[in-house]
């Protein structure tokens, strides 16, 4: 099966990308370098075709509580204009997805889940739809996506793209008509650093695109950075830190969680879970020296087996060799020693915090 490709997939090639498949699709994972575009995001801006991620609306009576049903965290709790992550799960506690809820309004949300995820994701929300009075409607291919991120976006966005967004806090959103159509904007940020996201139709997307970089303001990025950025700041990726083998408390995310609320499905595993403990973690790893730890390469404790990393980099704000991964949860504890194996040679290092790089979030 031949891989879909973004509203802006020309773009990238006249710009001569590097494009790979990634999630279904082929996508740019580099323009320049990583480092280079990594380093536009940290310290001025980037901006990001995310037209691959996958849109769903969902409207009617029962909208509230059908999402309250599906999602661990709790939107009844949730303005209009206010956005919550959290996680799709199975009855068991693995993870059906990560994902954003958008309030738009009474009984009207907007959610945001991930590309590869977007089929298996909308025929699960059907599924579980039953004796929900909802309109669920997948919208992914109507929707192209940018993502502007880093400390001058909020300049870039208002100055070059005319759109007003200062006013918008973390974590909000607003429905806008600009070029005279109707745009979502956001304010969220998978970079760790400020930034916004725009959903319109690919027409829009690709004019929108054409200004920016026509401006001189900001760079292309691709996704290889943006799994360097996100990954530095501790946010997990579904596939690595997150999955149907593992569950948000496995990966640290609990927080996300509501047990005080009514229902949602996986809720009683999820519990469960918290109150026995899980047998393998998601936790960070520094390594001595610079070797590179891989994802799937192996994690050892007294030379045997633990587990294995789930995303490994030589950081670039850091310079520190570090990765996450998913070991058993008796070594779980800050500063506990492992090594990693890459290649035929074992490397040593220490369990550490997953945030490896503070965020810069406007608050």
């Amino acid at each position: 099966m031949e891989n879909k490709r973004t509203c802006l997939y020309d773009k990238h090639v006249e710009l001569k990308a590097l494009i790979q498949p990634f999630g279904g699709f082929d996508m740019p994972i580099q323009y320049s370098s990583i480092i280079d575009e990594h380093n536009a995001v940290r310290n001025a801006c980037g901006v990001f075709d995310v037209s691959h991620m996958g849109e769903v609306t969902v409207t009617g009576p029962d909208a509230e509580r059908y999402v309250n049903h599906i999602f661990t965290n709790d939107v009844s709790k949730l303005e209009k204009g206010k956005i919550q992550y959290g996680m799709m799960l199975y009855e068991d506690g693995g993870t059906v997805d990560d994902l954003l809820v958008y309030k738009m309004g009474d009984n009207d949300f907007f959610i945001v889940i991930n590309a590869a995820n977007i089929d298996k994701d909308v025929e699960w929300m059907k599924g579980n739809a039953e004796g929900f009075d909802i309109n669920l409607e997948n919208r992914s291919e109507y929707y192209g996506q940018l993502a502007i991120q880093g400390p001058d976006s909020e300049k870039v966005t208002e100055e070059v793209l005319g759109i007003a967004c200062a006013e918008l806090l973390f974590y909000t959103t607003k429905t806008i008509v600009s070029d005279g159509e109707n745009i979502v904007i956001s304010r969220t940020g998978y970079t760790g650093e400020d930034g916004f996201e725009i959903y319109g139709s690919h027409e829009y997307i690709r004019k929108q695109w054409d200004k920016l970089m026509a401006s001189d303001r900001c760079k292309p990025c691709g996704l290889g950075c943006r799994d360097t950025l996100r990954f530095e700041v501790g946010l997990p990726l579904y596939g690595d830190e997150l999955s149907k083998d593992i569950s948000p408390i496995m990966a640290g995310l609990g927080i996300f969680c509501k047990l005080d609320k009514e229902e949602f499905i996986g809720k009683e595993a999820i519990a469960r879970q918290k109150e026995t403990g899980v047998s393998h973690k998601i936790v960070g790893i520094e390594l001595e020296g610079h070797a590179v730890p891989r994802h799937g390469y192996a994690v050892l404790h007294d030379g045997i087996e633990i587990g294995e990393v789930t995303t490994g980099y030589q950081s670039i704000s850091t310079h520190k060799s570090i990765c996450m991964a998913l070991i058993d949860a008796t070594y779980a504890k800050l500063d506990t020693q492992v090594e990693v194996q890459i290649r035929k040679k074992t490397f040593p290092g220490k369990v550490v915090k997953k945030k490896f790089y503070d965020k810069h979030y406007k608050k």
